[in-house]
């Protein structure tokens, strides 16, 4: 006969035996659970970057309004792709997803450069030589006129340069620069010409975060000046203006638009953004663009007044890292003025459709397209002078990305830089 006690230890044996499986159970589960959680989210990683390289390498403009379909798969591999216009870059937003999982990511696009069309210096054909004075660095290709480059001696001060001038090949320029991207140019114009209804900016609010997959943020300011000051502005936001916008060294602003007739940048400004105006914009000193930023001057035919030029002032002691340019589309009035101060220095780009300023100290790590240089001491005036100035194309980023706007872009697109991602 058994004992009372061994029907407990069978009962015991029993439920630990219960709890064992119960445990094998819920772990198995749990690891199929896992295993296909982390299946979808390399099905929809790998979606992902199919829709990358299709923005990447497609030239349909279907994309540009938003398109959504299925990849391989029928609606399991569903994903949506779009390409917005962003000042002189693209923005694409990509979209995974398959029942409720959905993975995205956003990024900005431009191209790389074209070698070929490439110039650490391009300066048209006037008939003139052009003259270097000082301490001059040139290193990089250059594309000069007929009449070539020669030293002088300017403000009690001969050239102490490198004996060669130039470090690179030289080849003789044309009496016109290589122009900007057409495309690029209309849809500029195109923001610049819009009226939105006018708004102003939340008064209760220090920062504002706009994502890229919502329509944008814009705020326009009519026909009143303007001040940004105290206020974080980041991502999809656009400043519009009627007349001139200020924006105060306090303002931090990200990735953000503004179209206006003037801007004003005060000393101390440090952010990353994209500044467009018809008459002027101009920097205080110590001012910090971060790449990918851009600042140009476009003097449209329509409103403007002949006898003053649009002008682009960057202060001293400054930093632009992107794109520096003007334009101007009637070439009948006064040509457009771009004026590096004291020590400013330039990380990328500088494309001027006029007079290109430049004062003592300069340098570019980049590349420069002018149609003439003026350069100012305190008592005179040069045209064509390059003294004490640095133009270094072989100091620039091998990373360095173009705006398709440039002339030297080249066909290939890459991703300038991730903006929003789950």
């Amino acid at each position: 006969m058994l004992k009372a006690s061994a029907l407990y230890m069978v009962i015991v044996i029993t439920l630990v035996i219960g709890l064992i499986c119960s445990a094998l159970i819920a772990a198995a589960y749990l690891y199929k659970a896992r295993y296909q959680a982390k299946f979808r989210s390399d099905h929809l990683q790998n979606n992902l970057n199919s829709g990358i390289t299709i923005l990447l390498n497609s030239r349909d403009s279907s994309y540009n309004g938003g398109r959504t379909f299925s990849l391989f798969n029928g609606d399991a591999d569903s994903v949506s792709l779009k390409k917005t216009r962003w000042g002189v870059f693209d923005v694409c937003s990509i979209s995974s997803f398959a029942g409720r999982d959905t993975l995205y990511k956003v990024f900005s696009v431009a191209n790389v450069i074209d070698s070929n069309k490439w110039a650490a210096l391009y300066l048209i054909d006037e008939d003139r030589p052009l003259s270097v004075s000082g301490n001059t660095l040139i290193h990089g290709n250059v594309a000069i006129p007929k009449a070539g480059i020669r030293t002088a001696y300017i403000d009690n001060e001969a050239y102490t340069g490198d004996p060669d001038i130039i470090r690179g090949k030289t080849s003789d320029s044309e009496r016109k620069l290589p122009a900007l991207s057409a495309s690029g140019l209309e849809m500029l114009k195109k923001a610049l010409a819009l009226a939105p209804a006018e708004s102003d900016l939340p008064a209760v609010t220090d920062s504002l975060n706009r994502s890229f997959l919502k329509p944008a943020l814009t705020y326009s300011f009519g026909k009143k000046v303007k001040t940004i000051s105290h206020i974080s502005l980041s991502g999809n936001i656009i400043l519009y203006s009627d007349t001139t916008i200020n924006i105060d060294s306090t303002a931090r602003l990200n990735n953000i638009l503004v179209f206006a007739k003037g801007i004003y940048v005060n000393a101390g400004f440090r952010g990353n953004c994209q500044l467009f105006a018809s008459d002027s914009v101009s920097t205080g000193n110590r001012c910090f663009f971060s790449y990918p930023s851009c600042l140009g001057v476009l003097r449209l035919t329509t409103g403007n007044t002949i006898g003053v030029p649009a002008k682009l002032n960057i202060g001293e002691n400054s930093v632009c890292e992107g794109i520096v340019f003007s334009y101007q589309e009637d070439e009948q009035q006064l040509p457009p003025v771009i004026s590096l101060g004291k020590k400013t220095t330039i990380h990328g780009q500088v494309y001027s459709q006029g007079i290109l300023n430049l004062r003592n100290g300069v340098s570019i790590f980049g590349s420069v397209f002018t149609k003439r240089f003026l350069y100012q001491s305190e008592f005179t005036r040069y045209e064509n002078y390059l003294i004490n100035l640095s133009i270094d194309s072989h100091s620039l980023s091998p990373y360095y990305l173009s705006s398709d706007l440039a002339p030297v872009a080249g066909s290939s697109k890459k991703i300038l830089q991730w903006l929003e991602a789950n």
